[in-house]
């Protein structure tokens, strides 16, 4: 693994979200001195927090898998996800609504799943489920350390017999053919396999790899921190600060002040921060733009669909509502054509229905709720552009709003008290390239050693996180990313335990409250 040469004491990371505070994590536990330049005036980046009138609302990513790696990094600085994050596990992980009427609890028990797949479809179905979630532990457990957690530094890494083993588990199919040997029931099939628009990419087109999804959100476990996703960067930037390193808030980096290949200050808005290497978690584009170079690729990266949001604060709920719902609609391939390839909204759309009061009642005034309706559309290259989303993000959300009555959400439009619509025009202004919060999409040629590397050449120390970068988009590959991207610099793990003294600033910032933002 190639990793930065010369001094490396001083390490300055742009962005407090969660890659940019794993990475603190694991360079304070490798004796680093650290500092974290965030633009925003609370941590977190895409894992953010919105305040609607009393209603507490998470404005990035709504679900927890694989809370082990997010414990990696608190271990690291001596510290544990458990005294700082109340994890709550849900039971059920998602809940199915499918257009016929019929619904699916998706339990990650495998004596609960299996027994609701029986009862569902039938007991074919549910052995079915037995050896599909057999096959989803070998998977995952292949590709963990091999072709996840791992730096590529060339394609030539991958020949190795792992690679053999993945072919051998049919780690090269399409996923919906992969998931169909398993199960013939359509509902069911689309249950396993719905997760690679994650990856910004159809299950007819995925490959079969990307089922370690399904496993991360069916088998591993699904969880909710009690006060919101953001409790997360929250308690991550504390313990960034309890173990010696400093953070600071609204200051957004200007420029990387540089020696020939080295990277020696970064400018913020209010000053210079000398550094012995940077890690850069803004998107892409944003940093490339402040290397001042982007690598050459054969052809443009192709980005994942984008999503409209509509956070709702509203009277009431529906008892058909668990903590995560996953509406399908009638259509399943044509959508993912209409996202993917024509540009255009879903004439009959999958949505996710989040009601996190439904575990937190805290999150909302007494007696109130909250819903985040996530509703996928095409992202700016493919389809309408920023500007144009001025116009059609009210129309789109009025439609949202009745086709959710039409499912059975009667009365929802009107039980809104507060609202925040979230469009691709939003997502432009964020910095996030295509208008899209997930990044560049997981094809095989933007997949492991192809993806874009968190080394730039022409810089000897700056390295990149976040979700554009490796391992890939998701909570549990961000976290990895900032684990990585700490080991480029350390030259291994940080040993966990390992605390650094406070170095002697004076303007280390604790986290305000319990509030914050995501990267």
């Amino acid at each position: 693994m190639r990793t930065i040469t010369g001094p490396t004491d001083h390490v300055v990371v742009v962005g407090a979200g969660l890659s940019g505070l794993a990475a603190a994590l694991h360079l304070l536990g490798a004796g680093r001195r650290v500092t974290v330049v965030e633009r925003d005036p609370l941590p977190g980046g895409r894992a953010g927090r919105l305040d609607l009138g009393g209603y507490r609302t998470d404005t990035g990513p709504t679900v927890l898998t694989m809370p082990d790696l997010l414990d990696e990094a608190f271990r690291a600085v001596g510290d544990s996800l458990r005294a700082r994050v109340d994890l709550v596990p849900l039971h059920p992980a998602y809940r199915g609504l499918f257009a016929d009427g019929t619904r699916l609890d998706v339990h990650t028990d495998p004596d609960a799943m299996e027994a609701e797949v029986a009862a569902f479809a039938g007991p074919r179905e549910a052995a079915g489920y037995r050896r599909l979630r057999r096959w989803l532990e070998e998977l995952y457990v292949l590709q963990k350390r091999r072709f996840i957690d791992a730096n590529f530094d060339s394609p030539v890494q991958l020949l190795h017999p792992d690679l053999a083993r993945l072919a051998a588990l049919g780690g090269f199919g399409r996923l919906d053919r992969a998931v169909g040997r398993f199960l013939a029931d359509e509902r069911l099939r689309r249950v396993f396999s719905f997760q690679s628009l994650y990856a910004g990419v159809a299950p007819s087109r995925a490959l079969a790899a990307y089922a370690v999804i399904a496993y991360m959100d069916t088998v591993a476990g699904v969880y909710f921190p009690r006060g919101g996703m953001h409790a997360v960067p929250a308690a991550m930037a504390d313990a960034v600060v309890r173990a010696g390193g400093t953070v600071r808030y609204d200051e957004p980096v200007t420029a990387l002040e540089r020696r020939g290949e080295r990277v020696t200050a970064v400018l913020t808005e209010h000053g210079r921060i000398p550094c012995d290497a940077v890690v850069l978690t803004p998107d892409l584009p944003v940093a490339y733009g402040l290397l001042g170079r982007e690598p050459r690729r054969p052809v443009r990266l192709r980005h994942s669909p984008s999503a409209v949001v509509i956070h709702a604060g509203t009277d009431r709920t529906w008892p058909e509502l668990a903590h995560h719902t996953i509406s399908f609609g009638h259509a399943w391939e044509g959508t993912f054509h209409e996202l993917i390839d024509r540009g255009r909204l879903m004439s009959d759309p999958s949505l996710l229905v989040t009601r996190p009061t439904a575990t937190d009642p805290t999150l909302a005034p007494p007696g109130r709720h909250l819903h985040y309706v996530l509703a996928p559309c095409p992202n700016t290259r493919v389809g309408p552009d920023a500007a144009h989303w001025d116009e059609l993000g009210p129309r789109y959300r009025d439609a949202l709003v009745r086709e959710l009555e039409r499912r059975g959400l009667d009365g929802f439009g009107d039980a809104i008290e507060e609202e925040a619509l979230v469009t691709p025009a939003d997502w432009t202004a964020q910095g996030h390239a295509a208008g899209t919060p997930f990044s560049a999409a997981h094809t095989f040629a933007q997949t492991g050693p192809f993806r874009p590397r968190n080394l730039v050449r022409g810089t000897a120390n700056a390295v990149l996180a976040g979700c554009g970068t490796t391992p890939g988009v998701g909570v549990p590959t961000v976290l990895l990313s900032g684990k990585l991207a700490a080991a480029r610099i350390t030259g291994g793990p940080a040993r966990p335990g390992r605390r650094r003294p406070a170095p002697p600033e004076t303007d280390r910032t604790r986290v305000p409250g319990a509030s914050g933002a995501a990267r």
